[in-house]
């Protein structure tokens, strides 16, 4: 039963809504703006450390903390956007991704007394959790701890809300213009629109989506610690956005719930296998790099026989990155 309740279990657990919302983010940026925003793990950890840090170490309460992450997300939005938007979809690129790793080694090793170095930030959830109505139900549900569902709970009603107004935006005037961007945005200049105020508006959403991610992350984990946001945070973040496919709505949803069951099957999978392959050939330390290699190939492999992913048009990411 392993081989489907474990699955199961990391497929809808915390750590995966905290992917799906930073999918999310990245859905506006890239898939309807045609943004390449490689730094969402920046946004996640601005909006977790701001909330974190805001509590443990100046008493602000829960709610006006989440807010503080979210405007910390703006700001970090203005940093990046403000520079390179006016440029070459690669300048942000590079701008990203390099403020995310500034941050992250920002995290690590300065502003101990605040930020705790490695150890990271804890006891931040303690409002949050005394609103649990699951205190019952400990292990009632694929082994999760009551904790673990309280923050599924309002984690996936926070991916459908998201979900919804993402629906709605880009159906309106305003996601309208943002498609067309992505297309080509010399034209929607000519029209008279103001790209890269529209440029902005779609890096700060998605970056404040980022954010909410970090949270429930963070909520899920109990803790906020600097190497959880490494690159590749946003690396499998887009690789969940991809296997979905660009510019659908839930396909983010989709594709992190595929990609950490899969991820989870394969560790169960090669486990079992070991008892009965010689140690030499599948020990423990082989497992997690085989289970990548092997959903690195099948990713290889959607990409080759089908690059827009499960639920994707081919004709949405065919991105002109001037």
């Amino acid at each position: 039963m392993d081989l489907i309740t474990t699955p199961l279990h990391d497929a809808f657990a915390p750590v995966a809504i905290s992917y799906v919302l930073a999918a999310m983010g990245l859905n506006i940026h890239y898939g309807y703006t045609g943004l390449l925003n490689f730094g969402q793990a920046a946004f996640a950890a601005a909006g977790s450390y701001a909330m974190a840090v805001t509590i443990v170490s100046f008493g602000v309460p829960f709610i006006p903390a989440i807010l503080l992450g979210l405007a910390a997300s703006v700001v970090l939005s203005l940093v990046m956007g403000v520079p390179t938007l006016r440029l070459r979809a690669d300048y942000l690129a590079i701008v990203t991704i390099a403020v995310a790793e500034i941050l992250r080694l920002l995290f690590s090793t300065s502003f101990k007394k605040y930020f705790h170095a490695r150890d990271g930030v804890s006891g931040f959830t303690g409002t949050f959790r005394s609103w649990n109505p699951f205190k019952d139900m400990e292990g009632t549900f694929l082994s999760f701890s009551a904790n673990d569902l309280w923050v599924m709970v309002v984690g996936w009603i926070i991916v459908a809300l998201v979900s919804t107004l993402v629906f709605l935006l880009m159906r309106s005037p305003w996601g309208r213009v943002l498609k067309s961007i992505r297309e080509d945005e010399d034209a929607v200049r000519s029209l008279g629109k103001n790209v890269y105020g529209y440029k902005m508006q779609a890096l700060v959403l998605g970056g404040m989506i980022g954010a909410m991610g970090g949270f429930v992350g963070a909520l899920g984990l109990a803790s906020v610690q600097p190497d959880t946001f490494n690159t590749d945070f946003t690396f499998i973040a887009f690789t969940m956005l991809i296997l979905g496919g660009a510019a659908r709505v839930l396909s983010p949803a989709v594709g992190a719930v595929l990609f950490w069951g899969v991820l989870s099957f394969m560790s169960v999978a090669l486990s079992e296998l070991s008892d009965i392959v010689p140690g030499d050939l599948l020990d423990s330390n082989r497992i997690g790099n085989i289970r990548f290699a092997v959903v690195g190939l099948v990713l290889m492999l959607l990409m080759i026989y089908r690059p827009q992913g499960l639920f994707g048009d081919r004709k949405e990411i065919a991105i002109d990155a001037r």
